[in-house]
């Protein structure tokens, strides 16, 4: 990981501005997006970003990492509920919470790599950091999202601790077979080339070389809270009790009976909030 995208991110001042998102806005709180744009690398991407009402100095902030989509259209759908959780963090708890869209998402320069969603996350974290009020910067993460985000936090020792839900250890399975991943990656709308990346062997030598489980002991003894639901049937509850152990002192929650989708489960979001809340009065 070259640290020119975390400088370059840090030099850039990501800009602010109203606009509408998928075609509909309202003038709710809710729902009126704002469409902040930062840099990664030479790329231009575009993310969701929260203010606590009040705003205020010395504020807590936090990047909310995307999963990977799937499906058609599967690179807008995939995050249309996240800015209602940045929302709820902001005005609820007075945080600065911002949700990125990684590249080849909507909105978003460039086409989908693994090691370029690497990061995109550190430079986010970066560009929140430098915003106005904040100070200290967490991530957080679903599903592919909670893997980039610890791959992040061991690539980035600023950030303060990392809250992963339905992580997977590894993107083995991708690695086995990454030409499918490449069709995913076209259906889901993330890739703007006809055919295969110049430079294929690089592009899927990073689904090998990039895991959270190389990168979690690396991040300790930042905190760490993985959240997994016992009956997901898409990354096995074993990748959890791995990256724990990788950690060493990891605070694990088991979700009795959810499955993959963590984002749609109110125990899983209350357990996120809650550590949330107890970061910022340890850190205070």
């Amino acid at each position: 990981m070259s640290s020119g995208v975390a400088s370059s991110a840090r030099r850039s001042e990501g800009s602010t501005e109203r606009v509408t998102t998928g075609g509909v806005v309202t003038d709710g709180a809710a729902e009126a997006l704002e469409n902040h744009r930062f840099s990664s690398g030479d790329l231009t991407l575009a993310a969701h970003l929260e203010r606590p009402p009040g705003g205020g100095t010395g504020l807590p902030g936090v990047v909310i990492c995307h999963g990977f989509p799937s499906g058609p259209d599967g690179g807008a759908n995939s995050v249309t509920t996240f800015p209602e959780l940045a929302f709820r963090i902001a005005t609820e708890m007075g945080w600065v919470a911002m949700v990125p869209y990684l590249r080849g998402m909507d909105g978003s320069e460039g086409d989908f790599s693994l090691d370029g969603w690497r990061d995109d996350v550190v430079a986010a974290v970066a560009d929140l950091r430098s915003q106005p009020g904040v100070d200290m910067v967490w991530a957080v993460g679903f599903g592919s999202g909670a893997s980039l985000a610890i791959c992040a936090a061991a690539v980035d020792e600023e950030i303060m601790g990392v809250g992963a839900l339905a992580a997977p250890a590894d993107w083995s399975d991708w690695a086995a077979n990454p030409r499918r991943l490449l069709l995913h990656a076209r259906d889901a709308g993330l890739l703007t080339m006809e055919g295969a990346p110049p430079d294929f062997g690089r592009w899927s030598s990073a689904l090998r070389e990039i895991s959270a489980e190389r990168a979690v002991e690396s991040m300790a003894p930042r905190d760490l809270l993985l959240v997994h639901g016992t009956d997901d049937e898409i990354v096995p509850p074993l990748d959890a009790r791995v990256l724990a152990g990788q950690h060493g002192s990891a605070d694990l929650r088991m979700i009795a009976g959810a499955g993959h989708h963590l984002r749609h489960d109110p125990r899983a979001i209350a357990t996120l909030l809650g550590w949330l809340d107890r970061q910022r009065r340890r850190h205070a």
